[in-house]
């Protein structure tokens, strides 16, 4: 049965990185990095059941873990990752020294989410391609991976999925649960779910649902992707294939739902695309001409 619809508190401020002289006020030290640090991976043989009524036999959540758990187990922060991130959110890899967690420059001594005070917990999403079970993993009943077979999963799946691993680190409540984008759904998931578990919730750059826009530049999306030959319906770790032609559009698509039309007129204009000392004017040719359609191409690579 869900828990009631009593939501946590949402914490509403800016979360500012400290000077090194108010860290040092605060933790009697610098701010500093995290440095190396490395991911674990949760196996769960108890069936997870899904919001499509399917259900997952058994699965793998990668987790990474900063800071130290306090005796009470009160300071646990769970950080939630967008769309396209993982649970690397900070310091690096031993043999990837250049591969820096994607909220580096939150978490760690002295920083907003400090180390020093806090444990933050970093889950990879079930569906992900980055350690946690998804279409890649192997399907036990057929020995192949999952590709199309692997079940819709959702947010609320995504969230079920994170309270057993805050069962298995022993955490009744968080703290403190957060994410931005995708993320912040799934925080605000959190406290509408499992609202006794969470003290706040801080939601960032985040929509309870998608508006019916969003829905339909995702459905461009997705048709981008499924109209790639390479695609094969899903399958294609079979064919030793990847669908990168669709997956560059749909990418291009979300690129440009991440700015408004403002933020894309102050930061681009119709500025033209032009090596240094070059004349600023149309090439009347199929190459880029503005510097909008740069910004296009850098995630569609």
């Amino acid at each position: 049965m869900r828990a009631p619809i009593h939501a946590a508190p949402l914490t509403l401020r800016r979360l500012t990185a400290r000077t090194p002289a108010q860290a040092d006020n605060h933790t009697g030290k610098g701010m500093s990095s995290i440095g190396i640090v490395v991911p674990q991976t949760l196996h769960f043989a108890t069936p997870l059941p899904l919001q499509s009524g399917l259900s997952l036999a058994g699965y793998d959540l990668a987790i990474e873990t900063y800071g130290t758990l306090n005796a009470a187990r009160s300071n646990a922060v769970l950080v939630c990752h967008a769309l396209n991130a993982s649970h690397h959110v900070a310091g690096v890899y031993e043999h990837e020294p250049k591969n820096l967690g994607w909220w580096d420059n939150m978490v760690g001594p002295g920083k907003p989410l400090d180390t020093d005070r806090f444990f933050v917990i970093g889950v990879n999403n079930l569906g992900s391609c980055f350690g946690s079970t998804g279409p890649m993993s192997i399907d036990p009943a057929t020995g192949l991976p999952y590709g199309a077979r692997f079940p819709v999963i959702t947010v609320e799946d995504w969230v079920n999925a994170q309270a057993r691993v805050a069962d298995h680190l022993g955490i009744e409540r968080f703290a403190a649960v957060m994410g931005g984008s995708l993320g912040g759904m799934q925080a605000l998931a959190w406290s509408i779910m499992y609202p006794q578990r969470v003290a706040h919730c801080v939601v960032i750059a985040s929509t309870p649902r998608l508006s019916a826009q969003n829905i339909a530049f995702n459905e461009v999306a997705r048709s981008a992707i499924l109209s790639d030959p390479d695609f094969h319906g899903g399958d294609y770790y079979a064919h030793g294939v990847k669908p990168r032609r669709g997956l560059r559009v749909a990418r291009m698509i979300g690129h440009i739902t991440y700015l408004s039309d403002d933020d894309m007129a102050t930061k681009f204009g119709r500025a033209l695309r032009r090596a240094d000392g070059a004349l600023d004017a149309y090439n009347f040719n199929f190459d880029v001409e503005f510097e909008v359609e740069s910004y296009l191409a850098v995630p569609g690579r």
